[in-house]
């Protein structure tokens, strides 16, 4: 075959509609797992990235999204691809598969089995990937807080109107 009839170099807006059935579970899973919109892409690469990883295999039953994660971290932490766990960290705790405290627990479990370098890298990539969660919370909470005391602000104001 070659790369023009293969199925994932080709123009994916007219494709079958299995395939393009694939492609959607397989971008709202990716979005799911990894915390943010992803767009469609071009390539061979990216066509079985979304289409089979995605489509496929994260939709397959007998493991949570969380069970995934964990088995992630795992091998990313004993293949050093500090590079991408990050995105799993922070995505974790964003989503609520995985706390601070669980995380850290991950670190201390994988050190004594990955090797102590790589488990340090590894608590690096966890305290960042927290702190940032951290004040993510904190923003948001200081906004709802702002936006409540706007919100009765404007109410007493118009209850002074009203009164005058």
């Amino acid at each position: 075959m070659d790369d023009t009839t293969h199925p994932n170099n080709q123009d994916h807006s007219g494709s079958d509609s299995a395939s393009e059935s694939k492609r959607s579970i397989g971008l709202a899973r990716m979005g799911e797992v990894y915390s943010f919109e992803v767009s469609d892409g071009p390539g061979d690469f990216f066509g079985y990235t979304v289409e089979h990883l995605f489509g496929e295999i994260w939709e397959r039953p007998g493991l949570s999204l969380r069970d995934r994660r964990l088995l992630l971290l795992g091998l990313m932490c004993s293949e050093g691809l500090d590079g991408v766990t990050g995105i799993q960290v922070e995505s974790a705790l964003a989503k609520g598969d995985l706390s601070a405290h669980d995380l850290r627990e991950i670190v201390i479990f994988l050190s004594h089995y990955a090797g102590w370098p790589k488990g340090a890298g590894l608590n690096t990539i966890v305290e960042t990937g927290i702190a940032r969660h951290e004040k993510a919370l904190r923003k948001a909470a200081e906004a709802a807080a702002a936006s409540e005391a706007d919100v009765a602000g404007e109410a007493d104001a118009a209850s002074e109107a009203d009164a005058n």
